[in-house]
């Protein structure tokens, strides 16, 4: 009977195909949160010269993370008596959604990739712009004026980043004639874009570093300032949400930076093609990955007022001149 349902309808056939890759997606992206905290720690123990952890999981640490998960679905789940009940609990779902959303666009192989939409990168953008809704829900439905400010600031950071990090692939956009990531991809097959945009490389590295809330751009959550920021009523699992949205990003970030800026896929030269696509994307993503952790270690915290500014007087300008130089470019040599 679960034969004949399966077959006579081809839709209910794809749907619980792809819900098992999607699945089988999620559990790939636990583990990368799960080890890349893990990493993380190793990365800014080693730069600042003191131990990352080492003590659960044998000599390197390995099940410190784990330890760490557990603790977190162990913990009491509290909820203040005046908060907004409803916006409470549903605000960590909405952020931590539309984080694992935006990866069905990415292309990590030639092959594995859950949708081909001629605008993947639109979708990418549009999708990863709804989680400031649920931190915004979350600083307000606390009732908390600490989460509220956190909240606020999240949201002032993340919209005012939002649009240099969209006007700097504008210029990828001119040189592949396409908002599709595997087009984009097969556009850097005699060069990656890397090499005919740092300057827009460098602007998307840097928004994407306040997209993502980390280091020097973590402002939402200063702890030394606003007592951890839009999510200090939160605990235990909803808490954890909220990190994981987080974590969830860098992967997708990683993941985006590698397909628009160093070929995806592709081998760097055409002699090395023979290694497989998926070694290849795993070894950029990685380099990618320890950028970001690189800034984290090393950089300090910015100031508010500077933070904004930087947005609307640095980022903005440069990449509208970006815009302007490759569309120059293009009209005189292309």
């Amino acid at each position: 009977m679960i034969e004949e349902m399966l077959h006579s309808s081809p839709g209910l056939y794809n749907f619980i195909i792809y819900f098992i890759f999607a699945l089988v997606l999620l559990l790939v992206v636990l583990g990368f949160v799960t080890y890349s905290i893990l990493a993380e720690r190793k990365v800014m123990g080693y730069m600042q010269n003191r131990h990352g952890p080492n003590q659960v999981g044998g000599r390197f640490g390995l099940l410190q993370t784990v330890a760490d998960v557990l603790k977190l679905l162990l913990k009491e789940d509290i909820i203040p008596k005046v908060a907004d009940k409803p916006l409470f609990i549903i605000a960590p779902v909405i952020a931590f959604a539309p984080s694992f959303m935006v990866l069905a666009t990415i292309p990590f192989t030639d092959r594995f990739q859950f949708a081909d939409l001629n605008v993947g990168l639109l979708y990418y953008v549009a999708i990863s712009g709804m989680t400031v809704f649920g931190v915004l829900l979350g600083g307000w439905a606390s009732n908390n004026k600490y989460s509220l400010l956190g909240g606020a600031r999240a949201t002032a950071q993340m919209i005012s980043y939002e649009i240099p990090l969209v006007m700097s692939v504008l210029g990828i956009i001119l040189l592949s004639g396409s908002l599709n990531l595997n087009d984009i991809v097969h556009a850097q097959k005699h060069g990656w874009f890397i090499l005919l945009q740092p300057i827009a490389f460098l602007v998307f590295l840097t928004a994407s570093t306040a997209e993502l809330s980390r280091t020097p751009f973590d402002l939402p959550e200063s702890e030394s300032e606003l007592v951890a920021g839009y999510h200090v009523e939160y605990s235990g699992f909803r808490w954890a949400f909220f990190m994981l949205a987080e974590y969830v990003y860098l992967f997708a970030m990683t993941a985006l930076v590698t397909v628009l800026f160093f070929g995806g896929w592709l081998a760097p030269v055409s002699f090395l093609s023979f290694i497989p696509g998926s070694v290849w994307f795993a070894l950029k993503f990685s380099a990618v990955l320890f950028v970001y952790l690189w800034f984290r270690s090393t950089f300090p915290r910015m100031r508010a007022d500077k933070l904004m500014e930087f947005a609307w007087k640095v980022l903005m300008p440069i990449a509208l001149a970006n815009i302007m130089l490759t569309a120059l470019i293009k009209s005189l040599f292309f």
